[in-house]
Formats: C-alpha cells, sequence, structure tokens
C-alpha cells in the first residue's frame, strides 16, 4: 500500500509523484480552459447570461475538474500513488471532523482580511463575468453549492495535493511547490481580470501553506468549499 504523500521533502528520494510530461499536460490543459474562460467572457452579453446559459456553465466548470481529478489520479497511480494519499489526514472521529472545521473558519476569517486589504489597494472592482455567474434562481442556487463542493474538493486536490507536491519535487523546494501553484492558481482565473487574478494567486499560496502546515488537504477542502458557496450565495444580493 502507497504511504501517504504529504512534503516534498519527504518524497525526495523517490522521485516525482507522476511524469514530468503528465504534469506539463496538467498546466496546459489548466491554462488551455482558463484561456477559453477569458474568451467566453469576451463573447458574453446580457442577452446571452441568462439562467439556462449560467447553468450550462457551472456543469461545464464541474465536468472539467472532475476529469482533471481523474486525469492526476491516473498519472500519480504510475508511481503507486492514490488520490486519498495527496488528500492524507484522517477523521477517525467526529472531533477529528469539528477541529478541521475550526481550523477552516478561523483560515477564512484571517485570509480573507489579507484578501480584503488587497482588494482596496488594488480597487479591484467585480469583472462583468464575474457578475454574470452569480446565481439567482432557486434551481440554479442548488447547482452553484454542488459547484462550490466540487471545487472544494477538486481544485484542493489539482493544485494542493497535485501541483504543489510535484513542482517542490521538482525545484526541490517545498516554499517554491507553495508558490509555484499559487501562482498557476491565479492565473487558471483569467477571466476575473489581472487585479482578482493576483490576490486569487495569494490566496492560493494561503491555502498552500494551510495544506503544508497540517499536512493534510481536509481543512482545505472545507474552507474552499466555504469561502465559494457562501461567497456565492450573499453575492447575489449585491451583483446583478
Amino acid at each position: 500500500m502507497a504511504t501517504p504523500v504529504t512534503t516534498p521533502s519527504n518524497q525526495a528520494n523517490s522521485g516525482l509523484i507522476a511524469p514530468a510530461w503528465h504534469t506539463a499536460a496538467v498546466l496546459v490543459v489548466l491554462f488551455g480552459f482558463s484561456a477559453f474562460s477569458v474568451w467566453r467572457a469576451s463573447q458574453t452579453t446580457a442577452s446571452n447570461q441568462g439562467p439556462r446559459a449560467r447553468a450550462v456553465s457551472y456543469v461545464v466548470i464541474m465536468v472539467f475538474e472532475w476529469l482533471t481529478v481523474a486525469f492526476i489520479g491516473w498519472g500519480v497511480r504510475r508511481r503507486g500513488i492514490r488520490i486519498a494519499d495527496l488528500i492524507a489526514g484522517s477523521w477517525p472521529k467526529w472531533t477529528a471532523i469539528l477541529r478541521d472545521l475550526g481550523i477552516a473558519m478561523l483560515f477564512l476569517v484571517l485570509s480573507n482580511v489579507v484578501l480584503g486589504i488587497m482588494r482596496f489597494a488594488l480597487k479591484a472592482t467585480p469583472t462583468r463575468a464575474m457578475r454574470d455567474i452569480i446565481p439567482q434562481t432557486p434551481a440554479e442556487i442548488g447547482l452553484w453549492i454542488v459547484l462550490a463542493l466540487t471545487a472544494g474538493f477538486c481544485e484542493e486536490v489539482i493544485f494542493r495535493g497535485y501541483l504543489q507536491k510535484q513542482l517542490g519535487l521538482m525545484t526541490k523546494s517545498a516554499a517554491a511547490g507553495l508558490v509555484l501553484q499559487g501562482i498557476v492558481f491565479g492565473a487558471c482565473h483569467g477571466y476575473q481580470g489581472a487585479k482578482f487574478m493576483i490576490t486569487i494567486a495569494v490566496y492560493g499560496c494561503l491555502f498552500g501553506w494551510l495544506a503544508y502546515q497540517r499536512r493534510s488537504l481536509r481543512p482545505g477542502m472545507i474552507a474552499h468549499f466555504l469561502q465559494d458557496g457562501v461567497t456565492g450565495l450573499v453575492l447575489r444580493r449585491f451583483l446583478r
């Protein structure tokens, strides 16, 4: 049975967690999808961004993220590693779940203070694409929650579980892996514009730090789901 993957230093003698070409393919796919989102946003108008278009967007994003995780799972299995190993950690008792929930809540409060200061300093305002993706109808809200769950699981596996470890091993530096995955994370949100991409890159680094400190993606997955889910429901009251 494969041992849990925790930090790049623990993998130093066993090589990469997936072939280098596999990581290159993951990056090409991620950047390609981000470029597509930018192009799609440029083609979107008030007349073609209705409930049906939003629902389709949610489904497309979910399918893309699950397929990316499946491709990552296939790649790491070539080295005897499972997705569960990338996630790491465990919940042997309900108190462990409460502990990670508490850590996630504290992380959200502190990180959003940092991001709020950054957005204020950068004078970052929501783009039209960000406004258009916010759910409006009850059906969209339900689908949005599923999307937030998908993002919480898949994006943490992709960026903190896979890329952070793999890039750390490639550069022989855990810190470099953490920063690089954060930059990639920000770059993958092209539709939100340059200023928000910067703040999201920092957010990705903070999530990377949380994963590194906890040796587990579980608190980050909870925080990611709450951030995306609650933000969407709150912003629908203000962004139309």
